[in-house]
């Protein structure tokens, strides 16, 4: 296993420098489970397409991309059981092939299953739990380098899902499957800001999933995108606008004026669910990670007064975003799981790639989302108090107390996660 410590180990965006004293990537379950148990602490790098921290460690960091990839579906158990490291582009193919399909995909297919469900990472829908929720199993590689597995049911399940890295390395995850359907993407340009505050709910109930995205300003605008199974449909023609916005003439990018060719195929035309519920086509890298992100999860209940609030510092937020995204996800009983407890919207940001400028607009939407409670996302930048962001998350102490029992030497903590468990200062 090489010892990689004088690499320039970055993240996807590169603002995050990371700085392990050693760097190992086994070739077998077994060597990852004997790099487990002789490390004082450890980390895993997964594609590392998160904005912090929370990948990062000063012990030894370690990669199981050198393991040969494992998908084994159960057609009796409608599940699928896959190495954690593999992205949701790779598994996802493999799932469509055998007919079936995943509840959902983030925007990007090129991220790693395991760090996004450790994370609370989602797609969009009113109905839809956010992709931890698919998890029916997880298998952790312990700090003595024994397999350990919880299941649904389990007492310790809804504290195990989205678990910040903090409760071992994670070797499969076993998901539940849907049978594979085929989808449609339409999108609408010119979405007025009125629109989406007085017609929230009737706009993201509209399909499958939707999501709605502005670049914010003295007066948003909004693309609304729309993925609409087939089987929904009750008839084959698109609504022709939505209050006022009609159906775009060709093929959008989210960020306004960047080519759309890497973006999955719009304009109504029928393809499988894998082709139409990420934005992103796996195939293409949609940007060179020249940029920075952030999101805050609320109560739906809350979604147009804090649209509203956004809309507010517009002109604040405009010149530091390249676009931001609203989406909606169903609440689930995950404790760590920015869902948790509440149906839920997530209001995404892609900064520009500059801390420094980011910084005081990143401040300002948590000053204006701060009556609404918000939960940022664990893989995205934040500044908010991490003692304020304990106080969302009601099974917090339980989470303390599973960590506790599990890795009492603290052999899987680093400094984000101490922070979050302990309440230490980030």
């Amino acid at each position: 296993m090489p010892d990689r410590a004088s690499t320039d180990l970055r993240n996807w965006a590169g603002n995050i420098r990371f700085s392990p004293s050693s760097f190992e990537q086994p070739a077998t379950l077994d060597e990852a489970r004997a790099a487990v148990a002789a490390a004082p602490r450890v980390r895993v790098l997964g594609s590392g397409h998160s904005f912090n921290t929370i990948a990062d460690t000063d012990a030894v960091m370690l990669s199981l991309t050198g393991i040969e990839p494992d998908v084994r579906i159960s057609a009796l158990d409608g599940t699928v059981t896959a190495s954690g490291w593999l992205t949701y582009a790779r598994l996802g193919a493999a799932v469509h092939r055998a007919g079936f399909a995943l509840h959902n995909l983030a925007s990007l297919p090129h991220i790693s299953v395991a760090g996004s469900i450790a994370t609370g990472t989602h797609g969009s829908g009113d109905a839809n739990g956010n992709l931890a929720t698919a998890v029916a199993a997880i298998e952790f590689i312990g700090p003595d380098g024994e397999l350990r597995t919880v299941a649904r049911g389990d007492e310790d399940f809804p504290g195990s899902v989205v678990h910040l890295g903090a409760l071992g390395v994670v070797h499969t995850v076993t998901l539940d499957l849907l049978a594979g359907f085929e989808m449609r993407q339409y999108v609408y340009d010119g979405l007025t800001y009125e629109a989406v505050v007085d017609h929230f709910d009737e706009l993201t109930s509209a399909a499958y999933s939707t999501s709605l995205f502005t670049a914010w300003g003295a007066e948003p605008a909004f693309q609304f995108w729309v993925k609409q199974r087939t089987a929904d449909q009750s008839h084959p023609f698109p609504k022709a606008n939505w209050y006022g916005a009609p159906l775009a003439d060709g093929p959008r990018h989210p960020v306004p004026g960047v080519d759309p060719a890497a973006c999955t195929v719009q304009q109504g035309q029928t393809g499988p669910w894998l082709e139409r519920l990420a934005h992103f086509r796996p195939e293409f890298t949609p940007s060179a990670g020249d940029e920075l992100q952030s999101e805050y999860l609320i109560d739906r209940a809350d979604a147009p007064a804090a649209i509203e609030a956004l809309a507010g510092i517009g002109r604040l937020l405009a010149p530091v975003t390249q676009i931001s995204e609203i989406r909606t996800m169903a609440g689930d009983d995950l404790w760590l799981s920015p869902a948790y407890g509440r149906d839920t919207v997530g209001l995404h940001f892609t900064w520009v790639s500059d801390v420094e400028a980011v910084r005081p607009a990143m401040l300002a939407v948590e000053t204006a989302l701060a009556p609404f409670a918000a939960r940022p996302h664990w893989g995205k930048l934040f500044s908010m108090p991490i003692g304020e962001v304990r106080s969302r998350y009601p099974r917090m102490g339980d989470f303390e107390k599973l960590r506790e029992r599990v890795d009492p030497e603290g052999k899987f903590a680093n400094h984000f996660s101490t922070a979050v468990v302990g309440g230490a200062a980030l």
